[in-house]
C-alpha cells in the first residue's frame, strides 16, 4: 500500500499544473486558428484590403462612364460621340475604316 499512497500524493501535485498547461495550450491554439484568431485577423485584412481596391477600380469606372454620358447629353451633344455610339450599336461603318474597339460596352 506504501507505492500506491506514493502515487497518489504525487499525482495530487501533478494535476494542477498539467490542468494549467492544457488550458493555457487550448487557448493559445485558439488564440492562433480559432474563429477569431490571429490567422482569421489576416485573412480578413487581405479581404479589406480586395475590396478597398475594388471600391476604388468602379469608382474610377463611374467617373469614366458619367464623363462617356455627359457627352450623350441633348444640350450638349458631341457629333464624335454619337458617331462612336451608332457604330457600336448598329454595328456599322465606312468600307474603308478600320474599327479599333477599346473596351467592351455591355
Amino acid at each position: 500500500m506504501g507505492l500506491l499512497d506514493e502515487v497518489r500524493l504525487r499525482a495530487r501535485h501533478i494535476v494542477g499544473p498539467v490542468l494549467c498547461l492544457v488550458l493555457v495550450g487550448y487557448f493559445a491554439y485558439h488564440l492562433v486558428n480559432g474563429e477569431r484568431g490571429f490567422i482569421a485577423f489576416l485573412q480578413l485584412n487581405q479581404q479589406i484590403h480586395e475590396a478597398k481596391a475594388s471600391a476604388a477600380f468602379l469608382a474610377k469606372e463611374r467617373v469614366e462612364i458619367e464623363s462617356r454620358v455627359a457627352l450623350m447629353r441633348p444640350d450638349r451633344l458631341d457629333p464624335d460621340m454619337l458617331g462612336e455610339q451608332a457604330r457600336v450599336m448598329l454595328s456599322i461603318g465606312h468600307p474603308d475604316e478600320v474599327v479599333i474597339f477599346s473596351r467592351v460596352i455591355k
